[in-house]
């Protein structure tokens, strides 16, 4: 059928059937909005996305670096931290400083202190070394404190870790095994303990790190309730990272400032249970420690007090330079105090 023939009145002219009315213009595409960063997400931390923008999170400087920098400007802390160097390389001089065997009678009985150059800090009752028995016994506390401290810590975070990560039932049978042992003063049971089993070294060491196990448990129970409800950790689980994976890369990095602080001070409390314990005749009678010299030389309170003064001066210094510790690492790796200076 052919198309019919339109005729322009007003100018006279024909428009021939082949021409065809402009097509109207297509509208643009809008255009795509640009990626954003992931940088601006800052609540993703997952790993996989840290690597995609390293080169912009180098901009920003660590964390470590501010605590440290704030603990080494804390005049408190590091008055402790300078006590506790003298106290680390005293156990690590004993050896080259007294070789022999701390508990062999090496003079006559109850020198005093600057009687005689060559036993500046006197003798025992038994003509045993003063300052041999302080050098050899700074090996044994430390040794005690760090090692309970070490048992405890990683006892205490395993089981704050379960509980406070997957919650529901096992959360509370954990807390019901954690009550029970708080239930228990920590001293009788560590008394108990240790009357058990042969008074040695590795036994009142884990009898130690036995009865301080729930504080860090619950301190770490806390900290994994709080941080698995955080956007990186939904992130994480949304990458398909397992449990495994999110509590020990993702969590436990965050959750390991109050635990360190608490650390500093268990190792306190640790060097405190030993000498108590040595001094009421229940330490190793095989190694010299700075308990059991106060407990020599209680009978001698009157007539030889440095018997007892001095391995106590050193136990208060070294509990106070670590409770100053745990103080000046409590401001460094606290975020508010750090924001407010």
């Amino acid at each position: 059928m052919s198309r019919p023939h339109l005729t322009l009145v007003s100018d006279g002219l024909t428009l021939p059937p082949e021409a065809e009315a402009p097509a109207p213009p297509v509208p643009a595409a809008p255009a795509e909005p640009a990626p954003v960063p992931l940088s601006a997400w800052s609540n993703v931390h997952a790993a996989d996305a840290i690597r995609a923008s390293s080169a912009q999170a180098q901009l920003a400087p660590p964390d470590s670096r501010r605590a440290l920098k704030a603990f080494l400007k804390n005049p408190t802390a590091m008055t402790g931290f300078v006590f506790l160097v003298l106290v680390v390389a005293a156990a690590l001089a004993a050896p080259v400083l007294y070789p022999d065997d701390p508990l062999a009678m090496v003079a006559r009985p109850l020198i005093w202190p600057g009687q005689d150059p060559d036993f500046p800090l006197g003798t025992d009752s038994l003509g045993r070394d003063v300052a041999a028995g302080l050098f050899h016994g700074a090996r044994v506390s430390l040794m005690v404190g760090l090692a309970a401290t070490a048992i405890g810590l990683a006892a205490g975070t395993l089981v704050g870790a379960l509980a406070g990560y997957f919650g529901g039932r096992l959360d509370a049978a954990l807390v019901r095994l954690i009550e029970i042992f708080q239930s228990i003063p920590s001293f009788i049971l560590l008394i108990v303990l240790v009357a058990i089993a042969q008074p040695t070294m590795a036994t009142i060491t884990v009898a130690i790190g036995l009865v301080t196990w729930p504080t860090i448990a619950r301190l770490a129970r806390a900290e994994f309730r709080a941080i698995r409800a955080k956007e990186f950790v939904a992130a994480a689980k949304s990458l398909g990272y397992g449990h495994t994976r999110i509590i020990l890369r993702e969590i436990l990095p965050n959750a390991l400032p109050p635990l360190i602080v608490t650390a500093s001070v268990m190792v306190a409390s640790a060097i405190l249970n030993e000498s108590a314990l040595s001094f009421m005749g229940m330490g190793d009678p095989n190694v010299v420690s700075w308990g059991s010299m106060i407990g020599a030389g209680r009978e001698l309170l009157r007539t030889a007090w440095f018997l007892t003064a001095l391995p106590g001066l050193v136990i208060v210094f070294t509990v106070l330079a670590l409770n100053l510790i745990g103080d000046g690492l409590n401001d460094a790796l606290n975020p508010r105090m750090s924001a407010e200076r």
